[in-house]
């Protein structure tokens, strides 16, 4: 059986792509081909072209090039590799298109789609248009701009470039994510998600360019077997799925009208993932320093001194012996050399994470902290440790309080900014990861005391699902942005499992 072919649009860095890719047939090789992705984040397409380079001898059941992870590694430049394996990188060049849709020309759009879907009549589209304008954060950010008009921004029509889509090309089915908030997100005081469905379902309207062949779509949630289901029953909640991530999303699936089929629901899990059984096994690494000196010596140093600060002072008992214990196992602790040895098998879904080709564990650098956040965050992370929940503002020592006018207020009111500073708790599901843990980490607090630091891009792409030989290009920022945009693809396997099983079934 020649492979399904999978359009993603709106990739990001491919989460959804990696869960149909992962699928497993009938002969133990995915029924799914990743034909063409697109995204228009420089950043995010290098990932997206440098994965479907790894896929070719991965579907092609050929060995990973040691060049390969000597590029993961740093040691191997991209254009190194790709010279070095030019039809491989042909390939991935192929089917990965840096373009923005709504701007690019719609007959090379549409050339681009027949060329990778070829003949096939059975066919995929997937994608989620960007979230920024419908999120509760981002109509947040934008209520604080200057003379901004929501009827006026682009991101909120960007959906229509998927129903084009739909409209010229009638794939069987699709399968389109978006944030929660695109349930209340309103324009000219109207329910946009209401709009949304309706035009999902007939895609014709309002592209009054395209012949009308009088195809719609029905439309399905993944959490309720039922025809026409109610907004909130197309809600995701990742934990109940086996994501280590309390990750909610709206994510629809659509099955063309002269098809009969229904497809099944997600399986729920007996007991949620919490933290500790994904970002086990990873090498400990300590926090950096900004703005002074940075090494092991002066690192250690810098916390051995917090016994001098008032702050420490300040705490009840059972929170200072924690420290102190923190501290004892800092002096005899390398964290430099701890950084290639100790690479093991998590607790939970070893044989999807681990990679024994690696040279070095990718995208596992600490950001550098201030001083005194450093402080702050072992101060957050002991806490979560000794007390099983993460700090208020009002539970700090006060002259650890940011100095920030509305952190001291928040502190006082108990109204606004209270939980600044967040530690993810070992044995919960971490909170969602979204586009801030590029900002500053506050939200994004290691459990270990011991390291002091906020996650590093591998433990927030481990949250997220992503196998430790995705390798996230770009910037640091970048590198966060990307997988804080991404579908974990662990779940989306199990969502292209469902696909599967409906798309085996049909004779088209």
């Amino acid at each position: 059986m020649k492979p399904i072919p999978i359009i993603d649009i709106f990739a990001g860095p491919g989460g959804l792509s990696e869960g149909f890719g992962a699928v497993n047939g009938q002969l133990k090789v995915s029924p799914f081909k990743i034909a063409l992705s697109i995204e228009n984040d420089f950043y995010s397409w290098q990932t997206l072209s440098l994965r479907h380079f790894f896929r070719q001898f991965q579907t092609n059941n050929y060995a990973i090039p040691q060049e390969y992870y000597l590029h993961l590694a740093e040691k191997l430049g991209r254009d190194e590799l790709f010279k070095k394996f030019p039809k491989a990188a042909k390939e991935a060049l192929n089917a990965s298109w840096q373009t923005t849709l709504g701007e690019v020309d719609e007959e090379e759009l549409d050339l681009r789609i027949q060329r990778a879907v070829g003949e096939s009549k059975n066919w995929i589209l997937i994608g989620g248009p960007p979230c920024q304008a419908y999120s509760l954060a981002g109509r947040s950010r934008n209520m604080g701009i200057k003379d901004y008009v929501p009827e006026k921004d682009k991101r909120h029509f960007l959906y229509r470039e998927y129903l084009r889509i739909l409209a010229k090309h009638q794939p069987p089915i699709f399968v389109m994510e978006n944030v929660k908030g695109l349930l209340s997100s309103k324009l000219n005081g109207e329910n946009l998600f209401e709009k949304v469905l309706a035009d999902l379902k007939n895609p014709h309207n309002g592209n009054l360019t395209l012949p009308h062949c009088g195809h719609r779509y029905k439309l399905f949630s993944l959490v309720v077997n039922n025809f026409n289901p109610s907004p909130e029953s197309l809600v995701v909640r990742s934990e109940k799925y086996g994501i280590p991530q309390k990750r909610h999303r709206v994510i629809i699936i659509g099955i063309r009208d002269d098809i009969d089929a229904q497809p099944g629901t997600l399986d729920e899990c007996i007991e949620h993932v919490p933290i500790k059984h994904v970002i086990s096994g990873l090498p400990k690494i300590r926090s950096r320093i900004s703005g002074r000196i940075d090494n092991q010596s002066e690192w250690t140093k810098n916390l051995l001194n917090v016994k001098k600060f008032r702050w420490f002072k300040e705490l009840d008992s059972d929170l200072k012996d924690k420290i102190n214990e923190t501290l004892e196992s800092q002096k005899a602790y390398n964290y430099e050399i701890s950084k290639t040895s100790s690479y093991r098998k998590p607790d939970k879904y070893d044989d999807w994470f681990i990679d024994r080709g690696l040279i070095e564990v990718p995208n596992h650098d600490s950001r550098s902290h201030m001083k005194s956040d450093l402080h702050r965050y072992l101060f957050v992370s002991t806490f979560g440790a000794v007390r099983g929940f993460s700090p208020k503002l009002s539970d700090f020592p006060k002259s650890l309080l940011p100095a920030h006018k509305n952190a001291v207020a928040s502190a006082l009111s108990g109204k606004t900014f209270v939980d600044r500073f967040r530690v993810q708790r070992y044995d919960q599901p971490a909170t969602t990861i979204t586009c801030h843990i590029s900002k500053d980490g506050h939200y994004y607090i290691h459990p270990d005391p011991a390291q002091c630091r906020s996650l590093t891009v591998r433990e927030a792409a481990r949250v997220q699902t992503f196998p430790d030989n995705y390798f996230f290009c770009g910037p640091r920022t970048s590198q966060y942005i990307q997988v804080g945009n991404a579908v974990p693809p662990l779940l989306a396997r199990q969502i292209a499992e469902i696909v599967w099983d409906v798309l085996k079934e049909l004779d088209l």
